[in-house]
């Protein structure tokens, strides 16, 4: 297990192999993470605790958001754009392909 600390939390990479990639991230309340999209890996995240808003979208001008919360969940495809905002400290699980380097941050 390897804890990776990070300016808006900690990721911990609980497994990777040559199939996945398994991360258990905490987010402090009104964090964010960067603007971002993988070219490879398909993510999905799943709310342990807190809510977490999640922008998403095709094209970078024109990106949704949606509250998640406890128990929710959602499967996030390649070159789809996204980030991660903590709406209360956030614990979330993120399953994904191995490609953990994987990460095209947006300007």
């Amino acid at each position: 297990m390897k804890i990776i600390k990070k300016p808006w939390g900690s990721e911990t990479i609980l497994e990777i192999n040559k199939k996945y990639l398994l991360k258990k991230l905490y987010m402090k309340k009104n964090h964010r993470c960067s603007l971002q999209f993988h070219n490879y890996k398909k993510e999905t995240i799943y709310v342990l605790k807190g809510k977490l808003r999640i922008i998403i979208g095709k094209n970078k001008n024109k990106l949704n958001s949606k509250i998640y919360k406890t128990g929710d969940s959602i499967t996030i495809k390649p070159k789809i754009i996204h980030r991660m905002e903590a709406v209360t400290d956030a614990t979330y699980l993120e399953a994904s392909t191995p490609e953990i380097h994987d990460v095209v941050r947006i300007v």
